[in-house]
């Protein structure tokens, strides 16, 4: 196993050290949650934080890590005797993004279950990490069903894993710690509220740090071992740091006026449920440990609300996490702790370096980064003024403001998928209801059981059954076929020409669209961008998981020039092409927002009719937002609705609140067979 990055010898990312050393303390503030762009040190401070975490007792031959002074009574393993114990390093356990629900939780022995009765548990990620660190990387492109089973699992220090009747249940109290970079996509805020901690992180833009940082980086490639000798007595420090600070944790004293300061905080900063009330008061209490105090101060408070408040505060996924620090001074001056409510805090004692102590002492120790860059496959294409691209030939007009998103009509795919589990279109998944069974392709996991005796029953009498069991055979086995719901690749083909750009009618298009990208985040989709005008159709955003970055093109979009509608399918349909050899289980839905107008160029309108076709000879969904307005109408966008082989929707039509006919599978003449 390689030496990992000294924790003492990261450069600045203060937030992210002290957020992380806090968690050290009291692994019951509730784990941190990083969020920043690739490069800046995130997975390197994470790792190395396990070599600062004191050894852990552990009951010889158990599995579950049992303490033996006090072993779990429900331990798969015990029941344990208490008494001595062995000595083993605390654990870092990383969870891959495509790791199952097995590879998680544990599995049974489901076969062994059935035939046998006996319960053949082999343990997953969450009992390797039982008082240790869980470190998920990319938690935010991790399935919504894990990071759910994840979270419960770190409040309620136990895991339970349930299976046709079966039942195992062991402790797994863990140190939670996630990274994720926001322009691959965000997680839900209740998932959000879930995480006690976070930081935000970038490249420092100081020459001289940023030298520093290649500089050890450098001298750590060259040679670990030798650079992390160098460090071993800041190390040793800090971990004795933190030793003493669990020590003092219990005896620190979270008076009513700094309660009331918590609580005020909380209430001027509107975040909802009490979550962010209790893990501020935990945070605080570490704080006030980690500097040797046994009181909590003001700037204990101040610092908390500055580590537990940021992404309480997302409503939508436009929203930027942060915190307003004038207001949060006043409410903390406000609500000033009187001589009534708090002692007067010792003077000989360190308030909190901030810094994470971790130098263990006055220094701030400096960083590097997580390596090497490498291609960005989200990178976007070269833009101009407004970061937008600029065809040739358009006379743009100022960008228009988008009108106030609404919630929208369901537009899914028809047909039944496989690809990644989500909200939108129908698909076989892991999770949803059983709609039959079929033999195990594999390892069975999901177990109809009717469906096995079933197959087993006819077979009783010439296998011999003499007693009340069912005798049964690995043929007899059958998986559950579920139908759940899969997140769909949606790409917005927008017409942004000179006949969308009254002012008003392109804010009510702008709004639309905002209000799809809604519809997408919450349904756990990939987006795309793509612009047409002037001469030329341009890839605005490519297919990602951030709807932020697509919302932020979205806002700055230029209009103006012709309507080189022919241009615009085209270049979607290379982009749904080229995604199709990189994620082919991800069914597509095309968005085309038009007019129905084509301009310029020889037989525009020809042209156009025969890219759609394409769409409809693939059997790609799609739906065409008809956005022509007036008292007369052309139909234009319904007879292009029909040669893509989609529907046609007017504005109005989206609206979930209309009182038009509901919009919820993309009808037509689509061929992808169901």
């Amino acid at each position: 196993m390689s030496t990992p990055f000294p924790f003492t010898a990261v450069v600045g990312q203060d937030d992210l050290r002290l957020a992380l050393l806090l968690n050290a303390v009291s692994p019951a503030v509730g784990g941190v949650l990083v969020r920043g762009e690739k490069g800046t040190a995130k997975s390197t401070a994470v790792r190395a934080l396990s070599a600062l975490m004191p050894e852990v007792p552990v009951v010889p031959g158990c599995r579950f890590s049992c303490a033996p002074a006090a072993p779990d009574p429900a331990c798969p393993d015990g029941p344990h005797e208490a008494g001595a114990g062995t000595q083993r390093p605390a654990r870092m356990v990383e969870l891959p993004v495509g790791a199952s629900e097995d590879r998680l939780v544990g599995a049974l022995d489901i076969e062994r279950a059935l035939a046998e009765g006996v319960k053949a548990f082999e343990p997953g990620l969450l009992a390797d990490a039982h008082r240790g660190v869980l470190y998920v990387d990319e938690v935010n492109l991790l399935h919504d069903h894990l990071v759910d089973l994840l979270l419960d699992a770190a409040a309620m220090g136990a895991s339970y894993v349930e299976r046709e009747g079966v039942s195992v249940r062991h402790a797994a109290r863990f140190l939670l710690v996630g990274t994720m970079n926001p322009e691959e996509g965000e997680l839900r805020p209740q998932l959000l509220d879930r995480f006690g901690l976070t930081v935000e992180v970038a490249a420092s833009r100081e020459p001289d740090q940023r030298v520093e940082v290649v500089r050890r980086r450098l001298a750590y490639d060259d040679d670990p071992d030798g650079f992390a000798a160098r460090w071993a007595g800041d190390e040793a420090d800090v971990r004795e740091r933190i030793v003493s600070a669990r020590e003092l944790l219990p005896s620190v004293r979270l008076g009513d006026g700094a309660l009331r300061q918590i609580a005020a905080t909380c209430a001027a900063f509107e975040v909802d449920g009490m979550r962010a009330d209790i893990v501020m008061a935990r945070t605080a209490t570490a704080l006030a440990a980690w500097a040797g105090r046994t009181d909590v101060l003001s700037e204990d408070v101040r610092q908390a609300a500055l580590l537990a408040l940021p992404h309480r505060r997302r409503r939508n996924p436009f929203d930027a996490p942060g915190l307003d620090e004038d207001k949060l001074d006043e409410t903390l001056q406000e609500f000033e702790p009187t001589e009534d409510d708090d002692p007067e805090p010792d003077p000989d004692l360190d308030g909190p370096d901030g810094g994470g102590g971790g130098d263990g002492g006055g220094g701030q120790p400096p960083s590097e980064s997580d390596g090497p860059q490498g291609g960005d496959s989200g990178a976007l294409p070269e833009a101009g003024e407004n970061g937008q691209p600029q065809p040739s030939g358009a006379r743009e007009q100022t960008p228009v403001r988008a009108s106030e998103p609404f919630r929208t009509k369901v537009l899914s795919v028809p047909g039944i998928g496989e690809g990644a589990a989500g909200r939108r279109s129908r698909a076989r998944t892991e999770h949803g209801r059983t709609t039959g069974a079929r033999r195990p392709r594999g390892s069975l996991t999901k177990l109809h059981l009717a469906a096995t005796v079933q197959a087993a029953a006819p077979h009783q009498r010439t296998r011999g059954r003499s007693g009340p069991g069912l005798v049964m055979r690995r043929d007899d086995l059958r998986q559950a076929v579920r139908e759940g719901r899969e997140g769909n690749l949606v790409l917005f083909v927008v017409d942004a020409s000179g006949s969308m750009a009254a002012r008003q009618r392109m804010g009510a298009v702008k709004g639309a669209v905002l209000s799809l990208l809604l519809d997408a985040y919450q349904r756990r989709d990939k987006v795309g961008l793509v612009t047409f005008r002037g001469t030329a159709a341009e890839v605005a955003l490519p297919p990602t998981s951030s709807v932020d970055a697509a919302a932020v093109r979205l806002e700055s979009l230029p209009t103006g020039g012709r309507t080189p509608l022919a241009a615009g399918l085209l270049k979607a349909h290379e982009v749904l092409r080229v995604e199709r050899l990189r994620d082919p289980a991800r069914r597509p839905l095309v968005v085309l927002v038009t007019d129905g107008r084509a301009t310029g160029g020889a037989e525009p309108v020809a042209l156009a009719g025969r890219a759609a076709r394409l769409f409809a000879a693939e059997g790609l969904a799609s739906v065409v937002v008809d956005c022509e307005s007036g008292h007369v109408r052309l139909g234009l966008a319904g007879r292009l609705a029909g040669e893509l082989g989609g529907t046609a929707v007017t504005l109005d039509e989206l609206r979930a609140d209309s009182i038009a006919g509901l919009v919820r599978d993309v009808q037509g003449t689509s061929r992808r067979a169901a």
